[in-house]
């Protein structure tokens, strides 16, 4: 399941065996590839020309041109409605000083070392914890002091694993 947030408005996206649903209700299209940013659609018998303008990962915002009318579309998955529903979604502030484990895990791959200049959405760690991995960005812009773990590492909540 995904929430997506288009020109403020919210609709919840579900894909299945028959392709998606949108807001609850069956959603058919034909989407062709024209060049690389440029796509043609067909929806309820109506032909549509979109444009892929900008995307944004690390704050999972992608701006769309559909027939010339702009549209910023911010994406939401399962983990990110979680962490939500958690109240951790804004936890972090513009200046951080350390990350903290969100929840109990293994490392299982280190992306950075001590001395790493880091930027807003950069990967940091890969963190397994419940049979997933997930991947722990940096929030803001930093550079990396010192990296408190190891691959291999348990660790627990709450527990530092990188100071900045």
């Amino acid at each position: 399941m995904y929430q997506a947030k288009i020109n403020g408005k919210y609709f919840e996206i579900v894909k299945n065996e028959n392709g998606f649903t949108v807001g609850g209700h069956s959603f058919q299209w034909d989407l062709s590839k024209i060049s690389t940013n440029h796509f043609h659609i067909l929806h309820d018998n109506k032909s549509y020309r979109a444009e892929l303008v900008k995307i944004d990962r690390a704050t999972k915002t992608v701006q769309l041109k559909i027939n010339n009318q702009t549209l910023s579309v911010e994406v939401k998955d399962k983990m990110d409605l979680l962490l939500e529903k958690m109240g951790m979604a804004n936890a972090a502030g513009t200046k951080i000083n350390s990350l903290k484990a969100p929840m109990p895990g293994l490392v299982i791959d280190l992306k950075i070392k001590a001395g790493d200049a880091v930027k807003t959405g950069d990967p940091l760690l890969i963190l397994e914890a419940m049979k997933m991995e997930n991947i722990l960005k940096s929030t803001a812009d930093a550079v990396v002091k010192n990296v408190k773990i190891k691959k291999g590492d348990s660790v627990e909540k709450g527990q530092v694993l990188i100071e900045f």
